[in-house]
């Protein structure tokens, strides 16, 4: 609970998708998130492309990516603990503060010419834990800052700010890239995130009642809760396999761009800037799609769009042929992750949410983190074509051998009303 959020003065519940907006602790830690997820972007836009420069390895390429998903697969169950075991505003800020610090270092270092491919994947492993503490109590949070009726639609604006940073972020990082460097990059990024550690530093929300206990028991309850629940843990297989599906894109992109379309740093951040175009036109109709399709129709439908993807990009060899494909994954991507973590949200009890949210995140980033790395093997070895179909391949084939297997919940199926 937080005051003017959900007291009984506050604004009445909405249905609207901008709805939560109304309640001004939200609104103001999505504007600063929002210009956090812009720095957030920019570097790692930054890193993905200094990688490309330092070395001709498809695989060292593609574990930039790998590297900043790694550490929510191995600690994010034990940030879910402590979401849930402590202020969560405390923990964001303790998160917040220490990325400042890492890019901080990270822009130093690559002004002084001290980075090379270990050192560079070693800050972008470091940011990566960063990211794993703070989002399990960031995304439980969202409970304290508005109502939950408005859960939903909550979510899905965090979801277009994160897609917008990736619609504005790739075009910025692009032209900052081309006229600075990435030295510069990193510096916006380290700025990036005095705004939202003072926005937690106002916030000051009501204390929650909090059942303490010690990390690797906190951690067992929730992983005994998710595995005992039948929906949760149907959504759980979906959601690493959909995940090491959608590493192909996100891994092999800097490459795709850089040797098979012969690109430069603007076009690398033009077709990000349009993913996230495609994901923000795309967000605020993923709920009216969700009702009528249902979780395994909407999913369905963002699995054939990166079907599509895929193919597409195996095949051009000119940016701008490219272009409609990085629109087409933007709306694929947030039509699957948004779905899937609403689903979570919603089946998962207030006292246990961080940890239910983490294992979710583990169990998804820790997909993305391995396909990453398998697919930028794959490409070493066969190519970036062959991959690329490969990826396709594997995600219609899976999908459809899942669809049987672990079936997606049906409409209020194992959903917690508080």
């Amino acid at each position: 609970m937080t005051s003017g959020a959900l007291d009984p003065g506050g604004p009445a519940p909405g249905t609207g998708t901008f709805s939560p907006f109304r309640y001004p602790v939200f609104r103001a830690i999505w504007i600063a998130n929002l210009f956090s997820n812009i720095g957030g972007t920019i570097q790692s836009i930054a890193a993905a492309w200094m990688m490309t420069e330092l070395t001709t390895s498809h695989q060292l390429v593609a574990l930039v990516q790998s590297s900043a998903t790694v550490p929510i697969m191995l600690f994010g169950v034990f940030a879910g603990a402590i979401a849930d075991n402590y202020d969560r505003r405390q923990v964001m800020l303790a998160a917040q503060i220490g990325m400042l610090i890492v890019s901080s270092a990270l822009a130093a270092m690559t002004y002084a010419g001290w980075i090379n491919p270990v050192l560079l994947l070693a800050f972008t492993l470091t940011m990566g834990i960063g990211t794993a503490l703070n989002s399990p109590a960031w995304q439980a949070s969202v409970r304290q800052q508005v109502d939950t009726r408005q859960l939903p639609q909550a979510i899905a604006l965090n979801s277009i700010s994160f897609n917008i940073a990736r619609s504005v972020g790739p075009a910025l990082g692009g032209v900052l890239l081309s006229i600075w460097g990435p030295p510069f990059a990193f510096l916006i990024n380290a700025v990036s995130y005095i705004g939202l550690i003072g926005v937690l530093l106002w916030w000051k929300p009501e204390a929650r009642a909090i059942d303490r206990r010690p990390i690797l028991p906190a951690v067992g309850v929730g992983i005994r809760f998710c595995a005992g629940s039948q929906p949760l843990r149907r959504i759980l297989v979906r959601g690493l396999s959909l995940g090491f599906s959608l590493a192909a894109y996100q891994a092999l992109l800097p490459t795709i761009v850089s040797d098979q379309l012969h690109g430069d740093e603007f076009q690398f951040g033009l077709m990000l800037g349009l993913f996230g175009i495609g994901s923000i036109v795309t967000a605020p109709f993923v709920g009216p799609l969700r009702r009528k399709l249902k979780l395994e129709g909407i999913l369905l439908l963002g699995s054939i769009m990166f079907v599509f993807v895929l193919s597409l990009l195996a095949e051009v060899q000119v940016v701008w042929f490219a272009l409609p494909a990085a629109f087409v994954g933007g709306a694929g991507w947030v039509m699957i992750l948004t779905s899937i973590n609403t689903a979570v949200q919603l089946r998962s009890p207030d006292a246990i949410l961080g940890r239910c949210l983490s294992i979710y995140q583990a169990v998804t980033f820790g997909g993305m983190a391995l396909g990453s790395w398998a697919w930028g093997a794959l490409a070493d070895l066969r190519g970036l074509p062959f991959t690329l179909h490969a990826g396709s391949v594997f995600l219609i084939v899976s999908f459809l051998l899942l669809r049987f297997v672990a079936p997606l919940p049906r409409p209020g199926e194992g959903v917690i009303r508080d």
